[in-house]
């Protein structure tokens, strides 16, 4: 199982795409950035401009303290540090790019 999460233009156009694992969920919790990004409706998220300052805050935290967000890699290698930072990074971009833009997720 995987998380989409997309952001789109009012003429439901994607103007961002990506994908990351489910597995990662617990880091994302942990760094408070898990609403933004797997349930941004419980946090009444709607647009990209809603999570840019939840994700500048969770990046510092995830980049701050990497040993300890690395205790929530998946042994299997399926969602670790190294692939959630860079997740984060582009997310955060895109949002910064498109601030307009109406999140959807799919989980």
């Amino acid at each position: 199982m995987s998380l989409d999460f997309n952001l789109s233009r009012v003429q439901e156009t994607t103007v961002f795409y990506t994908n990351i694992t489910h597995n990662l969920g617990k880091m994302a919790v942990e760094a408070n950035i898990y609403n933004a990004l797997w349930r941004p409706e419980e946090s009444n998220y709607k647009v990209a401009s809603d999570i840019i300052e939840v994700l500048e805050k969770g990046l510092k935290d995830l980049k701050d303290r990497p040993e300890y967000f690395k205790k929530f890699d998946v042994e299997n290698g399926w969602g670790t540090y190294e692939h959630f930072v860079p997740f984060v990074e582009e997310t955060l971009k895109a949002c910064k790019e498109y601030p307009d833009a109406i999140i959807l997720v799919s989980r």
